[in-house]
Order: C-alpha cells, then sequence, then structure tokens
C-alpha cells in the first residue's frame, strides 16, 4: 500500500529543494537586474522567473517523469559518451569552473568587500578565498553534521533576513526607478530570459531532481505516477519561494541605483540596503549569514562533484578530486566575481539548450516510443547551434567585434540569422528541435523503431 505524503512532507522536501536552489547566483542576479532594468522592471523580470524558476522545475520533473537513476542515465538515451560528456560538463559548469568559485567570491563581494578599502581588495579577496576554500576541503574531506546543521540555520536566515529587507524596501523605498540600461532600454523581456541562464538553477535542477525523487521514495511512495504528481508538488513550493525573492530582490535593486549608481554586479547592492536600513549591524548580520551559506553551499557541489567523478574515474580517489577542484576554486575565484559571470556566459549558451533539449525529449518520449533517432536528430540540432552561440559569445566576452570575427563564425551565424526564428533572441535552436522532434518521431513511429 502506497503511503499518502502529508503536507508538512511536501513542504519539507519542498523547502529542502529550496535551500539546494538558493545559493550565490541566486541572490547576486536579481539584484542587477533591478538596477539595469529600472523602469522596465516587470517585462524584465517576467523574463528571468521563466527561466530562473521555469526551467527548473521543468527540470525537476523531467527527472521524475523519466524514471531514470541519474542525469547520466538519463543523457545516455542519446547515446552513453555523450552521457558522459554532457553529464561531466554539466558538473564542472555548476561546480569548479562557475558555480562553486562564485560562491567564494559572492561571500567576499556582499560580507568582506564593504569593510575593505579599495585599494587593498585584490590582498583581502586573496586571503578571505583561502580561508573559505580551505574551510571547504576540511569539510569535503571530513562529512560532519555541522554542515547539514549550518545549512538547516542558514536557509531559514537568509529567508527571514532577506524578507526583512524587502518588506523595508517595499514600505520604504531607498529611492526611484530609474531609466534602463543598455538591452533593458529595448529588449528587457529577452535580456531577462537569458540572464535567467545566470542563476544555473536549470541546468542543477537535473542533478537535484534525484535527491528529491529518492527522498520522496524513502517517505513509502514508490508508484511512478505518485512519484510524478509528489515531485510537482515539492516543485511548485520550492518553485514559489524561488519566484517571491526573485521579486523582491529585483524590486531592490531597482529602488537602489538613485542613491548608489551601478554596481558592475548584484552582491553591494544587498549589502548597502543592508547598511542604509540597519546600519553596521545590519551589515554585519548580512555578512555572516552569507558567507556561512555560501560555504554550505561550496561544501555541497565540491561533495557532489567528488562523488560523480569518483563514478566515472575510480583510479583517482574522492579525496584527490576534491582537493583538485577546491584548489581550482580558489584560482578562478580570485579573478573576481565580474569576470566569473562573465566567462561563464558563453558555456552556458552552449549547455543551456542542451539541457532544456534534453528535458522536451524526456516528456514527449512515450510518443516516439523512446527511439534513440529522435534523441540523436534533436540533440545534434541543438548542438549545431549552440555551439555557435557560445563560440559567438566567447568572441564578444573577449572584446572582439563582429569585424574582427573569422569568416567562418560570420558566415554561420549571418546565415543562422537570417534563416532561424528568433536566433537574435538566443532561441535560434527552439523551432528546428521541434521540427526534427516531430519529423523524426514520426518516422520512428512508421518504422517501429527503438
Amino acid at each position: 500500500m502506497q503511503n499518502k505524503l502529508s503536507f508538512s512532507s511536501f513542504l519539507l522536501i519542498g523547502v529542502m529543494l529550496f535551500a539546494l536552489f538558493f545559493g550565490a547566483g541566486n541572490l547576486i542576479f536579481p539584484a542587477q537586474l533591478g538596477q539595469y532594468a529600472g523602469t522596465n522592471l516587470w517585462p524584465a523580470v517576467i523574463g528571468f522567473l521563466i527561466t530562473g524558476v521555469g526551467l527548473p522545475f521543468l527540470g525537476i520533473l523531467a527527472m521524475g517523469f523519466s524514471g531514470s537513476r541519474n542525469l547520466q542515465d538519463l543523457a545516455s538515451r542519446v547515446h552513453p559518451v555523450y552521457a558522459v560528456l554532457f553529464t561531466s560538463l554539466l558538473y564542472l559548469t555548476i561546480g569548479p569552473f562557475f558555480a562553486a568559485p562564485r560562491t567564494g567570491a559572492v561571500a567576499f563581494d556582499i560580507g568582506i568587500a564593504t569593510f575593505i578599502p579599495e585599494s587593498a581588495q585584490g590582498t583581502a579577496l586573496f586571503i578571505f578565498t583561502l580561508v573559505f576554500f580551505g574551510v571547504t576541503l576540511w569539510l569535503s574531506l571530513n562529512p560532519a553534521k555541522i554542515v547539514d546543521r549550518v545549512g538547516k540555520v542558514m536557509s531559514p536566515a537568509i529567508i527571514v533576513l532577506l524578507l526583512v529587507l524587502l518588506v523595508m524596501a517595499f514600505v520604504n523605498p531607498i529611492g526611484s526607478f530609474q531609466s534602463p540600461e543598455d538591452a533593458y532600454a529595448s529588449g528587457a523581456f529577452m535580456k531577462g530570459f537569458t540572464e535567467g541562464y545566470n542563476t544555473m538553477d536549470a541546468l542543477a535542477s537535473l542533478v537535484f531532481g534525484i535527491i528529491v525523487i529518492n527522498a520522496i521514495r524513502a517517505l513509502g511512495v514508490t508508484d511512478k505516477v505518485q512519484i510524478l504528481s509528489a515531485t510537482a508538488k515539492t516543485g511548485v513550493i520550492a518553485a514559489g519561494f524561488l519566484g517571491l525573492l526573485y521579486v523582491g530582490i529585483a524590486y531592490l535593486g531597482a529602488t537602489t541605483t538613485e542613491k548608489f549608481g551601478l554596481f558592475d554586479t548584484g552582491g553591494p547592492v544587498l549589502s548597502g540596503a543592508a547598511a542604509h536600513y540597519f546600519g553596521t549591524f545590519g551589515s554585519i548580520m548580512l555578512a555572516i549569514i552569507i558567507i556561512l551559506a555560501c560555504l554550505t553551499t561550496s561544501i555541497g557541489l565540491m561533495t557532489a562533484c567528488g562523488e560523480y567523478f569518483t563514478t566515472i574515474i575510480p583510479s583517482i580517489s574522492y579525496k584527490m578530486f576534491v582537493t583538485i577542484f577546491t584548489t581550482f576554486c580558489f584560482i578562478v575565484a580570485n579573478f573576481g566575481l565580474s569576470n566569473i559571470i562573465t566567462y561563464s556566459i558563453p558555456v552556458l549558451m552552449f549547455l543551456y539548450p542542451l539541457a532544456v533539449v534534453l528535458m522536451l525529449l524526456t516528456f514527449t518520449s512515450p510518443l516516439f516510443k523512446h527511439a534513440r533517432l529522435v534523441y540523436i536528430s534533436a540533440t545534434v540540432v541543438a548542438l549545431a547551434i549552440s555551439t555557435i552561440d557560445g563560440v559567438k559569445t566567447l568572441y564578444g566576452t573577449l572584446g572582439y567585434t563582429v569585424e574582427q570575427w573569422p569568416n567562418w563564425l560570420t558566415s554561420i551565424v549571418s546565415f543562422y540569422t537570417n534563416v532561424l526564428p528568433y536566433y537574435s533572441e538566443g532561441l535560434g535552436w527552439l523551432l528546428p528541435v521541434l521540427a526534427v522532434m516531430v519529423v523524426t518521431g514520426v518516422i520512428a513511429r512508421v518504422m517501429k523503431l527503438t
């Protein structure tokens, strides 16, 4: 007999999922969006919520719907080699390449930088990240209950502190909305849409989904339909919390531009707002909570990456992987938060379409009897377009103008722009992938392919 989960069980797992998602990026990106969107805040926020909340929710549902053991198992429907490459790149992206170093950089920007003179910022960042990732390494090598306990305390503490800040922002705004900057002036919705990629939560959802499903199974639910239903309900709870905080933080950011000016990242927005409303005490409280929260996130990411890569390369120990990854995080973090964000964008432009296509294939898979032809065809089309998007974005990141691009890249981008709908908005892969899924799906059904 199936156990029927209570509302308190759904709430508990939903809050756990929210805590898994809510990290460094979830604080800084909506704040920065609010600053730059200004009077175009609401269309930008709607776009951000679609990719920052909607896609992670879709990813959680996809893992529940698929019945797969893990992400590599799901991606192997395309090809076993692709599964290892895709899963490895995803883990590296949400781990040592970008998301994990970002935890140290955000903790410094929000918690420490405001107390340090500009001339000493570089040295202070080096010392702080050395300690931060040293503690990460120590606790990742020696898992202890203290990490779980700190995490359980920090998540509610962040929510309470942020809610107090956000209530103050609505009741007594720091300033008025200013004119939108850059791309927010002419295309706020699409700019917000692509900014939602930066949270990396859609990628993480393909990993976190299994954690949620295992938690549901541990409570006695084994039927696939009921697991999917329970996953959806817990996903709605987590998505609701995320959405509420995103809207509030973005609004806070939009009210700070008049007084504080524009920042390169969203970190100083929160520290500045805390100091404005609550003085030095508020800044110190925010600093402590953010640093500890980022630390628990960092430990979780290092542990997950170490465990995964040990499964595919057993000859290298878990301890060695964690040591390598945390050392790499320390190095990357010292390039500064702004640089980490800038250089992560080309990778996200490459990886996000592949992740979303895998989600779409998962949901439609029963319609074409799980035929590998459809998985391979749709993935190849997405890969052909997202690879060019990633390279194009990388050239922009490195400061190259269109005139300085190599001829082959200019030709392909020109072709894609003229032929693919929504290519300029970053969604050129969507309609071709859907068309290929329909055509190859029909072929698979007619020819009874598997």
